[in-house]
């Protein structure tokens, strides 16, 4: 009997040890929620997969050179309540993005809200209140055509 406890307890051990690292994954701890950056830049690439999407954009520095940001937001099941796509982004698209930086000053964030080449704007947190030319009663299917 004691030996079976002992079992048990070890592979709950075993298990709890390889689960935490999930747990932690998802934290948010990263990013400067304090501050928030503003910048205009060009899609270079849209990764529409699970856990988080992932922006990846140039921008140019005071320098005129190129630098490669690298932007997530959540998973696709809860960016598509806010009126986000697979197709929501091409490479070439200028955008502009506001997002929490990365407390590391890598080029590295979490979006707070993109404004696409049409002027439309996609929100990464609450609900999606489409461009600002919509009404208050507007529906997503009007801002946001299905895909």
């Amino acid at each position: 009997m004691r030996k079976r406890a002992v079992s048990v307890f070890a592979a709950a051990l075993g298990l709890l040890s390889v689960s935490m690292p999930l747990f932690a994954h998802h934290g948010t701890a990263v990013f400067d929620a304090r501050k928030t950056l503003t910048m205009k830049g060009v899609v270079t690439e849209w990764d529409w997969f699970n856990p988080h999407c992932l922006l990846q954009f140039d921008v140019k520095n005071e320098g005129g050179q190129a630098v490669h940001w690298i932007a997530e937001t959540q998973n696709p099941a809860n960016m598509i309540d806010k009126g986000w796509r697979k197709t929501s982004f091409k490479p070439g698209d200028e955008i502009t993005v506001t997002l929490a930086p990365s407390k590391n000053g890598q080029p590295f964030g979490q979006i707070k809200q993109v404004v696409l080449p049409n002027g439309m704007t996609l929100e990464a947190t609450g609900t999606n209140t489409g461009d600002s030319t919509s009404s208050p009663g507007s529906s997503k299917s009007e801002n946001y055509p299905k895909q």
